[in-house]
């Protein structure tokens, strides 16, 4: 990605390097472990110990099989996701679904931003303003103003951000041997708090926005090559390319997983152990931690929410406008010149403006996410119906539509979808 994706191998089907491998499905996967979805896995480490981490081995082939067709969709059509509704279904279908994402997206970039500006408050003392407008106009001009290609390869850097929750797990130290018969032999409650907790890492873990996000950026990928093109034009190109995608998603959502698994177990074996079970945001995490983990353990823990905020901030604003602009047929893509796509770079802008805004308003932070999480639960359902049918018809994917495993999978993941949705609402008022 963050050069010319080696054409001449790819079209001879070779086998590239790591970095042609590692690209959209990494950057995916590590976005998804952002402030927002570390406050809820703190919580769950915070509040239940040990014994939610079986929820993030469930959630991986259901999270790899939703974003491996969503990243197919993009690299066999040359179109996103909003791209391909929009040619195949009627406006009053894609037009809530995109609002519905954009709202979210937008209430999340302003959590995430206010998460950032409050762990490094930790840090280095200082305005909140000045740390929030700081975040929000740095991630804005690099996503305008730096070239796709190192765009790209910056996105890529910054997952390492994301071992700062291998380090401190090591640094508290954790009973292994409990942690492996909580997953493979999990005790399951049918308490309303615990079952609330499941849905959330749920819904934080499989959000709409990670797949509108791969899919776009298969096809940014296909328009940087000169020689690529999209597969139904190219079959030829296609056992490549498949066996990139699998790869990079592969490995990308396991890595995803498993930084959400060393949250929750640095928090189980701090916070919980010392009987600190109500964590409502990141930065409380982060400072819950320095009294009973020690200042290393706090300052890696506050560096990872700055670093994974760097790298969720531009995807949030990033994928809301795809959605927009391919919904409206806007020129679309990181790709291009701000002055070719004045729209696309607007709407990113715009709705990292908003969201910054929203920590200036009375509205409750803590709260925000509530809903966030609310709108992407209910959001996810629809969206994935939606590109499970599109990605099976051949008049969408031609020759490449799903075939019977990952159709399998991935209409589990929709159904597990389905249920948390139902879950949240069933739990409401618990």
């Amino acid at each position: 990605m963050n050069v010319p994706i080696a054409p001449t191998r790819e079209a001879i089907g070779q086998p590239q390097g790591w970095r042609d491998v590692m690209g959209p499905g990494l950057i995916t996967g590590a976005s998804d472990d952002d402030p927002s979805g570390i406050a809820t896995y703190s919580q769950a480490g915070a509040q239940f110990g040990y014994s939610l981490g079986w929820t993030l081995l469930l959630t991986y082939p259901l999270m790899c099989a939703i974003q491996l067709i969503s990243a197919q969709m993009g690299r066999v059509t040359g179109r996103g996701l909003a791209g391909n509704i929009r040619k195949h279904y009627p406006a009053w279908l894609l037009y809530p679904l995109v609002g519905l994402l954009v709202v979210a997206n937008t209430i999340n970039l302003g959590a995430d931003l206010g998460a950032m500006a409050a762990a490094l408050r930790l840090l280095i003392d200082g305005p909140a303003a000045v740390y929030i407008a700081g975040f929000a106009l740095l991630t804005v001009l690099a996503e305008v103003f730096i070239t796709y290609a190192r765009y790209a390869s910056l996105l890529r850097w910054l997952t390492l951000s994301l071992f700062a929750y291998v380090g401190t797990t090591f640094v508290v130290g954790v009973p292994w041997l409990t942690v492996a018969k909580n997953l493979v032999l999990p005790h399951i409650s049918l308490d309303g708090g615990y079952f609330t907790v499941v849905v959330a890492v749920f819904g934080t873990t499989i959000s709409p926005y990670l797949f509108f996000w791969q899919a776009a950026e298969e096809v940014e990928d296909e328009k940087q090559d000169p020689i690529a093109k999209p597969l139904l034009k190219a079959p030829e190109q296609a056992p490549a390319h498949m066996a990139r995608m699998r790869i990079d998603t592969l490995v990308g959502m396991g890595f995803s997983n498993i930084i959400a698994l060393f949250i929750m177990l640095t928090t189980a074996a701090t916070l919980n152990a010392h009987g600190v079970t109500d964590i409502q945001t990141s930065s409380q995490a982060a400072e819950a931690l320095r009294p009973i983990a020690g200042g290393f353990a706090f300052t890696i823990f506050a560096l990872g929410i700055i670093g994974t905020g760097l790298l969720a901030v531009p995807v949030l604003a990033g994928s809301a406008a795809y959605a927009v602009g391919e919904g409206l047929k806007w020129r679309v893509g990181l790709g291009r010149r701000p002055g070719r796509a004045p729209a696309f770079y607007g709407t990113i802008a715009l709705a990292t403006l908003i969201g910054a805004s929203l920590n200036f308003t009375p509205l409750d932070p803590i709260k925000a996410l509530f809903w966030s999480a609310v709108i992407n639960g209910v959001a996810a359902v629809p969206i994935m119906v939606m590109i499970m049918v599109m990605a099976s018809r051949n008049k969408v994917m031609g020759q490449f539509a799903l075939r019977p495993l990952l159709k399998a999978f991935g209409w589990l993941a929709t159904a597990a979808m389905a249920l948390a949705a139902l879950g949240m609402f069933a739990t409401w008022g618990a």
